[in-house]
């Protein structure tokens, strides 16, 4: 019989001198998936907004990374980081959808305009449908290519302070599933991640989620943290490399057979199997 394999060949993810091309790159999970897949050998092109000090040490710490100043939110933009990525590099293996944003809607469903809808689609939903669209006909080229969305664990757990968030994060989570069934024979895997919770500015910095729902309810902010953390089983939000290394995981060769699936990185907050 022969033994099983160990060391570190045994957990190569097959990403060395690949191309990844990750959005929302700038900070929080975004810049944890950045650094997952470059110590996993990957080549990675960062899509943000603007420079962050993140990014700009991994840079001077000799990384295989190239920064594209775009803002996703532009219709045309997407593309033209995809296609940064490909004059740089020739293809692309992986694309990691992971921009996103929230705006607590404390005034509830009425207050909310339809540039306030515009604005949550666009970000959440249609960045990564145009990013998609621009990157797949080179995944299907590469003959391996993955895709993995950050998604929400609010595409299943609708809240009316986040109601334009939570339908923009369902309809990507929907998306995404359908997409996998059409590409899955072309050789391309497609799979969500859904994040409850975060160790984020998104969360916890100013302007944040606890900043704003603390200020309207005149709570500390502090106290708006507890409480979500305390909505998950583990009392706890999640970190960024936590969820940095699930997607690593998908994105790389050793997710085998898996795709249209979505997994959840909540801490056991929702209580559905």
């Amino acid at each position: 019989m022969t033994a099983p394999a160990s060391g570190p060949a045994a957990f190569d993810l097959g990403l060395d001198g690949r191309t990844a091309v990750v959005t929302g790159a700038g900070r929080g999970i975004g810049l944890a998936i950045v650094e997952a897949l470059l110590g996993a050998g990957a080549r990675v092109v960062a899509g943000s907004r603007s420079r962050s000090d993140g990014l700009d040490a991994l840079i001077k710490s000799g990384a295989q990374l190239a920064v594209v100043e775009r803002d996703l939110t532009e219709p045309d933009a997407p593309a033209a980081l995809v296609a940064e990525a490909v004059a740089l590099h020739g293809g692309l293996d992986v694309l990691v959808n992971n921009v996103g944003a929230v705006r607590p809607r404390v005034d509830g469903f009425q207050a909310v305009s339809d540039d306030d809808w515009d604005w949550a689609l666009t970000i959440n939903f249609l960045a990564a449908v145009r990013a998609t669209r621009a990157a797949l006909p080179h995944l299907v080229a590469s003959g391996d290519g993955r895709i993995v969305t950050v998604s929400s664990v609010n595409a299943r757990l609708p809240d009316p302070l986040v109601i334009d968030y939570s339908a923009a994060k369902a309809a990507l989570t929907n998306f995404c599933k359908a997409l996998s069934k059409q590409v899955g024979p072309q050789g391309v895997r497609i799979n969500t991640v859904s994040p409850g919770p975060v160790e984020t500015d998104l969360w916890k910095g100013a302007g944040g989620v606890a900043d704003t729902v603390g200020q309207s309810l005149g709570v500390d902010p502090g106290e708006v943290a507890r409480n979500a953390a305390g909505a998950a089983a583990t009392g706890r939000f999640s970190r960024p490399a936590e969820v940095a290394d699930l997607v690593l995981y998908l994105a790389s060769r050793r997710s085998g057979n898996i795709t249209g699936a979505d997994f959840l990185v909540d801490g056991g907050m929702i209580d559905a199997l």
